[in-house]
């Protein structure tokens, strides 16, 4: 019975302790220096996983030389081209005026017909000019008949040569008189000054034309015009009568020569402008076409590479890598001539030329590479 009340005992004494720890509550400060302790350990554990995977996935560099892949390029004399962009203009554009007054009487040709020199574009109402026309054809007939019979009196002595001259001098006058007749006669009947497009119409039947005043716009288009502006430095190397392609916006190709090149630069723009001359038979190109010329300006050494060789260096010039002596990487500054779907024609190049075609980026000039041609 004794060893029962011991354990009893035992037994509420530990129910005591187990009520005193469980009763105890932590601190703030405790907390806070355990989260601290607990993130300080973990920015360890991290750092540490975060650098041996980098260290695997980078292994340590070796002091290889580096691989590149490039073409020879052998050096090809081509035209050397100065591509601009252009459009097509009418060779003349006129408008056609009137050189007398009065009212428009007919306008027998259409707006848009194709148009010879001469052909009567606008009709004024003809008035008085006709009776003026008569009335100086009378005048002329009757000196005619005045200057025959003074020669006659003249032969028997009854005029003398004084009195001759007088009466031609009076026929002349009269004839003079008839020509402006008719002159004015036919000033009524407003013409083509030369063969064209009657391109638009100003003046409609009942309209009152004063002197000046336009009928219509006539453009000559055989041949026609491919103009364009280019800067001071392409300028300088065309020359008139020089070949040129141009390519218009529906994909029609056509050549013609370079007929003008300004010798004053525009104040605005400060460019050149250029005009080739094109054959157009039946008028077949419109004007305001958008166009592509190239204009062949001299020959020149090429080289043709593809379109991915062309880097910038340091200074931002454009040009290619390639390789020379000792396999040494060098820099050429180049110009492109021609773009093709084989690639870039270039000038820059001396020789055939062993031009860096894959990994040209990761390179710098100086540097020993180890070459691979295709």
């Amino acid at each position: 019975m004794g060893r029962i009340y011991r354990s009893k005992d035992r037994l509420a004494s530990d129910e005591q302790v187990h009520s005193q720890v469980t009763g105890m509550k932590l601190k703030p400060s405790h907390i806070f220096i355990a989260g601290v302790v607990i993130a300080v350990v973990g920015w360890f554990v991290i750092r540490g996983v975060f650098f041996a995977e980098k260290a695997q996935a980078e292994p340590p560099k070796k002091d290889e030389i580096q691989a590149v892949q490039a073409v020879l390029s052998p050096d090809v004399v081509r035209a050397n081209l100065v591509t601009i962009r252009g459009r097509t203009e009418g060779t003349r554009s006129v408008q056609v005026r009137a050189e007398t007054a009065g009212l428009v009487a007919a306008t027998p040709t259409r707006e848009g017909a194709f148009v010879q020199r001469g052909q009567i574009l606008c009709r004024l109402d003809v008035d008085a000019r006709q009776a003026a026309v008569d009335q100086a054809q009378a005048t002329v007939h009757s000196e005619e008949l005045q200057y025959k019979a003074a020669q006659e009196l003249k032969a028997r002595g009854f005029r003398s040569e004084t009195q001759v001259l007088a009466a031609k001098a009076e026929l002349d006058g009269a004839r003079a008189q008839l020509a402006q007749a008719r002159i004015v006669l036919d000033q009524v009947n407003i013409r083509a000054p030369f063969a064209g497009v009657f391109d638009n119409r100003d003046a409609e039947i009942g309209s009152y034309l004063s002197p000046g005043q336009p009928c219509g716009t006539v453009v000559e288009l055989q041949p026609i015009l491919i103009v364009g502006d280019v800067s001071e430095t392409e300028a300088g190397r065309l020359r008139v009568g020089a070949s040129a392609t141009a390519k218009l916006s529906g994909g029609q190709i056509v050549r013609g020569v370079v007929r003008f090149v300004s010798q004053q630069a525009d104040e605005q723009t400060r460019t050149y402008r250029v005009e080739v001359v094109v054959p157009n038979p039946g008028a077949a190109i419109r004007a305001g076409l958008s166009a592509e010329l190239q204009v062949e300006a001299g020959q020149v050494d090429a080289h043709l590479v593809p379109v991915t060789a062309i880097v910038l260096d340091s200074s931002g010039r454009q040009g290619v890598r390639y390789v020379q002596g000792a396999d040494r990487v060098a820099f050429a500054p180049v110009q492109v001539i021609e773009e093709t779907a084989n690639g870039v024609w270039v000038s820059g190049l001396s020789g055939p030329t062993k031009v860096i075609t894959v990994g040209q980026s990761y390179v710098s000039e100086g540097e020993r590479v180890r070459v691979t041609l295709r």
